[in-house]
């Protein structure tokens, strides 16, 4: 018996696709309609004209009228063409464009080097460069005595030149997300800098005592890398008053983290301790006054001082409960740092939008707080 061959007539199939087509199409402006009418989508309207309103400085009182939002198009028309708000705009437009002469922008995987006109500009007072496969910062850095802001977030940078440490100025360096091991003693030699950020390196495991020097550093971060315990200088800054430490190896903390130190900590406000391996928090923590927020993981705490969960200083203690994340097993072991480095980038995104959050609840409570934290893979 042979094979049977099922002819179908395609001017029929054509004909009855067209018409779910336009029946899908019909069904979607019907939808757009009742959205054009519906209440949210109205307050969304007189939401983004308010927005613009402020943008071009317009009192309330040209679009604000018996408590109802006027959304007139002429009003940002007319108003907003005030010879008060022209010249400030233009005041505005030539003061960034000022600025963003001192500026230096680099993105994209097509570098791998940096520009090697760039030596020409030592008087850039901030470098901005991201989420290229750049590996290596050049020695030249030194001749930039003005800079400011070094923003080297999401490359391919394995070592940080002794040469940094010529940077009297620098108040920001950021090199998180990059694939450093180690960190020059040199850096120490920045006096000025008030903000260091070394998250998600994955390999970092202690920090050079000479940045202890560091007395101008309020926020360091250190996050997502491979300590097993506060480096000591930075339980010698000073003038600390963040300190991001989540996701390292940490066992305990110092019994006199609170005094033991010259100076140390005793401007620190907040402390994130989560996803570590710590098993008892330190009393002491109950006795650094200005501290007013800490955060660690609740699987593996088995003692936690009562006096932290019940705080009258105004500290809001957060116990994070990490989910399960199903592990995806695979033998490429540059992806799978690659994949723990997204989990930490997403995680700090995360924490952050929560921390703010946390900070405008003045009547959050100071005991224990469960968040589920979970993340599909």
């Amino acid at each position: 018996m042979g094979h049977q061959v099922i002819i179908f007539d395609f001017s029929l199939i054509r004909g009855l696709w067209e018409a779910r087509v336009k029946k899908n199409k019909e069904r979607q402006r019907k939808e757009k309609e009742r959205l054009e009418k519906s209440s949210l989508e109205k307050i969304k309207q007189e939401w983004n004209f308010i927005l613009e309103c402020r943008k071009k400085s317009i009192p309330q009182s040209k679009y604000l009228k018996n408590g109802f939002v006027d959304i007139d198009e002429k009003i940002l028309d007319t108003c907003g063409k005030t010879p008060q708000l022209q010249k400030r705009l233009s005041l505005s437009d030539e003061t960034n464009k000022e600025r963003n002469k001192f500026i230096f922008h680099l993105s994209g995987e097509q570098w791998m080097e940096f520009p090697e006109s760039l030596k020409d500009h030592t008087y850039l007072k901030e470098w901005h460069v991201s989420n290229t496969l750049i590996q290596t910062i050049p020695d030249y850095i030194a001749l930039f005595q003005d800079l400011r802001v070094l923003e080297l977030s999401k490359n391919q940078i394995n070592h940080l030149p002794v040469e940094i440490g010529h940077l009297k100025n620098l108040k920001v360096l950021n090199v998180s997300f990059n694939n450093l091991k180690s960190v020059p003693p040199e850096l120490g030699d920045c006096e000025n800098l008030e903000k260091l950020d070394l998250s998600g390196n994955m390999e970092i495991s202690e920090l050079p005592f000479e940045l202890s020097n560091l007395k101008q550093v309020t926020v360091v971060d250190v996050s997502a890398n491979k300590f097993h315990s506060i480096p000591v200088c930075v339980l010698r800054m000073s003038n600390l008053q963040w300190l991001d430490i989540s996701s390292n190896n940490l066992r305990d903390l110092p019994e006199d983290i609170d005094r033991n130190y010259v100076a140390g900590l005793d401007q620190l406000q907040t402390l994130l301790l989560q996803k570590n391996k710590l098993t008892y928090l330190p009393r002491a923590l109950v006795n650094m006054s200005k501290l007013s927020l800490l955060v660690v993981s609740g699987d593996d705490l088995v003692e936690i001082p009562t006096a932290v969960c019940e705080s009258t200083t105004g500290l809001k203690f957060v116990s994070l409960k990490d989910s399960p994340i199903e592990t995806i097993v695979c033998e490429d072991t540059e992806e799978i740092i690659e994949s723990e480095r997204e989990r930490e980038q997403f995680e700090k995104e995360f924490m952050k939008a929560y921390i703010e959050d946390l900070k405008e609840r003045d009547s959050a409570p100071s005991y224990t707080t469960k968040v589920l934290f979970s993340l599909q893979l």
